[in-house]
């Protein structure tokens, strides 16, 4: 079975992703959050790190997980009772993790924006919404039926979309920001889009996006990120010879 080296692989990552330009958000850790002993003979990919997608990629006998949601959110806690229990199987099966968090939303070709608006066939788009220091969307010019926007975004995240139908019923300036954008959603109607794509948002953006005169989808968090890893995981993959597998574990979130 080909492998690689873990550090040649986190290299490429770092490389790639530029985790060191980010101000992520406090307590988030981008990069190689676990080690493992050393080589990388399987990768696996999932939204986040949680129990199950680490006892998927143990089952799958792979030894680095890349992830989009890693470990480390906010200070850490002591590693006793479900969080040591998570730790030791990570060490007892040799399982390494990456984490990027906005390196990967924000990356112009494998990120999460880009590959949601690739799979929507939106194009050519340019870099918007701001957001601790970076742009991490993408807006387009286009002319689509609202409707027929919506079923393209079910169709390829696989879920049920909400509509907040606030703005026109054909779709002219489409801006897309995967995961929990919508409480920003008068940001993206400033910058220009009468169509705004995000994963999920508050119940008062309903009447804001009315109030803003702007059309809001949510296609779910997960679902609108599940682009960016499996681009990364194939990236390396092709890279260095290694094969990959997604974890999909849906949170339906």
């Amino acid at each position: 079975m080909p492998s690689i080296t873990l550090s040649a692989i986190v290299k490429e990552c770092n490389r790639l992703l530029k985790p060191e330009r980010f101000n992520d958000w406090d307590g988030a850790v981008n990069g190689l959050q676990v080690e493992n002993r050393g080589n990388v003979h399987r990768i696996a990919a999932a939204v986040d790190a949680s129990l199950s997608t680490v006892q998927s990629a143990v089952q799958a006998r792979a030894n680095l997980l890349l992830v989009h949601h890693g470990l480390f959110w906010s200070p850490s806690y002591p590693w006793t009772g479900s969080r040591y229990r998570l730790l030791r199987l990570l060490l007892d099966n040799d399982l390494a993790v990456y984490s990027a968090h906005l390196p990967l939303d924000a990356h112009p070709r494998i990120g999460n924006t880009a590959g949601l608006c690739a799979a929507l066939g939106l194009s050519p788009t340019r870099p918007f919404f701001e957001c601790r220091g970076h742009l991490l969307g993408l807006k387009t010019s286009t002319r689509l039926p609202r409707d027929v926007l919506v079923q393209r975004l079910e169709k390829v995240t696989g879920t049920k979309v909400t509509l907040l139908p606030g703005g026109p019923s054909i779709c002219r300036r489409v801006g897309v920001v995967t995961g929990s954008a919508g409480a920003e959603l008068a940001q993206a109607a400033l910058e220009g889009v009468d169509t705004f794509i995000t994963g999920e948002g508050p119940h008062w953006t309903f009447s804001a996006a009315e109030f803003a005169g702007i059309n809001v989808m949510y296609a779910g968090h997960y679902a609108t990120e599940t682009f960016g890893v499996k681009a990364l995981a194939m990236h390396v993959s092709r890279k260095f010879q290694v094969p990959w597998v997604f974890m999909d574990n849906p949170s339906g979130l």
